[in-house]
């Protein structure tokens, strides 16, 4: 088993932590898909709820995971979040050999400002901010093969957005609506945005289920597929919903939730591109 950490490029607040089983000369493995995990904090902080654990659950379902720490704070600002994500994606596939992955499935899986930031990396991933990063290398290497977004920001609608999240992204406390239109992901999907596996619960007072209903719209009207649950109680915050995330709170324990990680796995698991 491989448990490392790398920075990815000259962004020093961004690193790249591979938890990974890896061919030996005794353990022969085919290729397994590969999950880059983008845990939550309102580009505040990063959630360790929504890190390891997460990680450790999809490991031991077969697939190669690794967690992004991307910039948060004022190392939120200027596209850096997005970019650090396109530059994992990328990392991931020129180093699929060394992590024993199929570069073909990438997926980004993200919670809260983590899944904004997982579905940016899908709706956004030919964004020309990210043209002098990924010089050299093929136009869509960061583009993920799919994306899982547990209870993720989506739109910076003034309704429905979690607007401290766009605060940090848009470097500012009062965002224009042209910065705020940039990141309403609803408003950039296309026909070439992978699918998604989406769930949200009902009542999240945090971040509005309306999040997530958006993006499916969007999504449908541009022909990509996705597979959405809308659970019908729980609070924002759920991580896996059981005891392994709850941090002592019974809250964030949730059995009639918790299938929510199985779905998402067995989603991956048989997406063809």
């Amino acid at each position: 088993m491989l448990y490392e950490t790398i920075q990815l490029g000259d962004f020093k607040k961004a690193t790249l932590t591979a938890i990974c089983l890896t061919q030996t000369n005794v353990l022969k493995q085919t290729p397994r898909r590969a999950i880059i995990i983008c845990p939550g904090g309102g580009y505040h902080f990063l959630s360790d709820r929504e890190a390891e654990p997460i990680a450790i659950r999809f490991l031991a379902a077969g697939f190669a995971t690794f967690v992004l720490r991307y910039g948060i704070g004022e190392n939120a600002a200027d596209y850096r979040p997005l970019k650090h994500a396109a530059l994992a994606i990328r990392y991931v596939r020129e180093h699929a050999a060394d992590y024993n992955v199929d570069p073909d499935y990438v997926f980004t899986c993200g919670f809260s400002a983590g899944g904004h930031l997982a579905a940016s990396a899908g709706v956004l991933w030919d964004s020309p901010v990210l043209d002098d990063l990924l010089e050299g290398a093929p136009r869509d290497i960061a583009r993920p093969t799919g994306m899982i977004l547990s209870y993720p920001v989506i739109t910076a609608d003034s309704t429905f957005g979690h607007m401290g999240s766009f605060r940090y992204l848009c470097g500012t406390d009062v965002p224009t609506d042209e910065q705020r239109d940039v990141f309403s992901l609803e408003k950039h999907v296309k026909p070439t945005t992978p699918p998604a596996f989406l769930w949200h619960t009902f009542n999240d007072t945090c971040v509005p289920v309306q999040n997530s209903l958006m993006l499916a719209e969007a999504m449908a009207k541009a022909g990509v597929p996705f597979e959405m649950h809308i659970f019908p109680a729980g609070i924002h915050g759920l991580a896996l919903c059981n005891e392994q995330t709850a941090s002592d709170n019974p809250a964030f324990i949730l059995p009639n939730v918790e299938p929510w990680a199985e779905l998402a796995i067995t989603w991956a698991r048989h997406l063809t591109v």
